[in-house]
């Protein structure tokens, strides 16, 4: 009997690297190919939890690689790409990277819980910036077996960061020095139709080359669920509500951002779904604000650390999962991610916060200059 939180005995890095963008797909699906079928399985017994039957599924994934495609045929072309080389339903991938859209059609299965903090200092000797970020990945225990960490080489940036099994982009840092990190919102009107935040994810991290540059593309991409993403360049940082209202930028405090799991400006939050993350994600906000007013400025990035440790009776940064409760409803820090856009680093802890010190992070550097295939 493996624990709950028990971590398969190596966990998947893939490295793709190939100019042409369905190469690229293709050769990270042939390194899935045996693992890829139990991640689909996992998601069509959440998407059925949901009461989302399997025409629905495939007519929403139908759509939603349409609208991929019209937006960035290249990221179609890689979603094909991981279908053909692990001999999957492309539909079925297509499904995976629309996860969360899918998903808001169900409040059976609710999303899962994930916390950010990123920090901009200035160096007192130098007067020059530094920034760093950290994230849990919070998500169904169930799907603990199938994500992996990645190296994608090819595109107009290299990347470095952790997905999850068939889907193109999460969290990570590319060659240019723009980082991301990636929480998911809720709004009345999430649903199929515009571009897939996932995928949104990946091609910022392909394609932006600084926080102003991410932010151009989300601005121009047609938006129909909603996320949030914690851009971070060398110099400069950016906290943005995405949802189908549109894009807003939020002011940090003092030099840090805090993400939770709801809006915080004023236009999506009037139609938020405030049961699916109330009150949990407001306090874990509130708790942050609590730790940042009373400690220390965190000076580095094992600094942001122990603000993400989390014990019995406070609000839960750190998520154990519920073993009691049914599937579908059983919450985990599957992973911890600390990003460093100065030095093209993605540091990936599988598993939570409090066990920083006793696992080893794997460390990625997007150290390549890209070699820019895939512009627009």
């Amino acid at each position: 009997m493996t624990t709950p939180l028990a971590r398969p005995d190596h966990r998947p890095h893939l490295i793709a690297d190939a100019a042409d963008p369905f190469a690229r797909g293709l050769a990270r699906g042939r390194q899935l190919r045996t693992a890829l079928p139990g991640g689909i399985a996992a998601y069509d017994r959440l998407f059925r939890l949901g009461g989302i039957s399997p025409r629905q599924v495939r007519e929403d994934a139908a759509r939603a690689l349409d609208a991929v495609d019209a937006f960035r045929p290249a990221a179609r072309a890689q979603i094909e790409g991981i279908a053909h080389g692990a001999g999957a339903d492309p539909l079925a991938v297509a499904a995976l990277n629309a996860r969360t859209e899918i998903l808001a059609r169900s409040n059976a299965v609710p999303p899962g819980e994930c916390s950010t903090l990123v920090r901009r200092n200035t160096d007192p000797a130098t007067d020059a910036p530094r920034t760093f970020g950290i994230q849990t990945w919070d998500w169904h225990i169930e799907l603990n077996p199938f994500w992996h960490t990645l190296e994608s080489r090819g595109g107009r940036h290299d990347v470095v960061g952790l997905t999850e099994h068939g889907i193109l982009g999460k969290i990570g840092v590319n060659s240019a020095g723009l980082a991301l990190h990636f929480n998911i919102l809720g709004h009345r009107r999430d649903g199929i139709g515009g571009v897939p935040v996932h995928v949104l994810a990946a091609v910022v991290l392909e394609e932006a080359g600084c926080v102003a540059e991410a932010v151009e593309i989300l601005r121009g991409a047609p938006l129909a669920s909603s996320g949030s993403f914690a851009l971070l360049d060398p110099a400069d940082t950016a906290l943005l509500d995405l949802s189908p209202d549109g894009v807003f930028p939020v002011a940090p405090a003092n030099g840090t951002h805090i993400r939770t799991n709801h809006f915080l400006t004023p236009v999506p939050a009037a139609r938020e779904k405030t049961w699916l993350y109330q009150p949990d994600s407001g306090e874990r906000h509130a708790l942050l604000r609590e730790r940042l007013a009373e400690q220390a400025p965190p000076a580095t990035p094992d600094d942001l650390v122990p603000f993400l440790v989390s014990g019995p009776g406070e609000a839960a940064l750190t998520c154990l999962p519920d073993m009691s409760l049914p599937e579908g409803q059983r919450w985990a820090s599957l992973a911890t991610v600390l990003l460093e856009p100065a030095t093209r680093t993605a540091r990936v802890l599988d598993g939570t916060p409090a066990q920083a010190r006793e696992r080893r992070w794997r460390e990625m550097r997007a150290v390549g200059t890209g070699r820019r295939h895939d512009a627009p």
